[in-house]
């Protein structure tokens, strides 16, 4: 069972719990990106696809224009990204899987500009999810959140709509079940 005592190094996935009813976090995948216990936590929801393209947003992005998403409810005028480039693109943190946080921005117009950039590599979110110090461990204690291991490879290749149910059915037992938990539970 979730408790306040789970492993929330970078890289591990929090995978909503199956009655929350947060509409900024139901359903949700959230990549941790950073947790220092007393100070707090950062992470990007992994599977809300925003109606909008990163050439929406910025205008050098024009010729490449992935779709943004949603990195959570905290600050949405900002922009971060995640990438598997980290030869490419200095400055980022590295998170377990080949993949990574931020860098720097220039490089990666640069590599926009030539022509290098691809979708399956390279995600942009709007915003983030975060939590105070203690926060994230209340909500734990709650059984608002299933940990996992970091599943990097899931990130650039799964669909966000199908990525809730792929993390818990990949976990298996009990969690692969709570996967089939209908969206409404009251209508059945």
């Amino acid at each position: 069972m979730p408790d306040s005592e789970a492993d929330l190094s970078p890289g591990t996935l929090l995978i909503s719990a199956p009655m929350m009813q947060d509409p900024n976090f139901r359903r949700t995948v959230v990549l941790l990106c950073e947790h220092e216990p007393g100070e707090g936590t950062f992470g990007l929801t992994l599977n809300r696809e925003l109606d909008v393209q990163l050439g929406d947003v910025l205008e050098d992005f024009a010729a490449y224009n992935p779709p943004l998403y949603l990195g959570g409810p905290v600050q949405r005028e900002t922009l971060h990204y995640l990438h598997t480039r980290s030869n490419d693109i200095p400055g980022g943190v590295d998170l377990p899987g080949d993949v990574t946080w931020g860098g720097n921005f220039e490089t990666v117009q640069q590599i926009v500009k030539g022509g290098d950039a691809s979708f399956d590599d390279l995600r942009f979110f709007l915003g983030y999810a975060g939590w105070g110090p203690g926060q994230l461990e209340a909500e734990l204690d709650d059984a608002a959140w299933i940990t996992a291991p970091g599943a990097t490879d899931l990130i650039f290749d799964t669909e966000p709509d199908a990525l809730w149910r792929t993390v818990l059915r990949r976990m298996g037992g009990e969690y692969a079940v709570l996967a089939n938990f209908p969206d409404a539970p009251r209508m059945n």
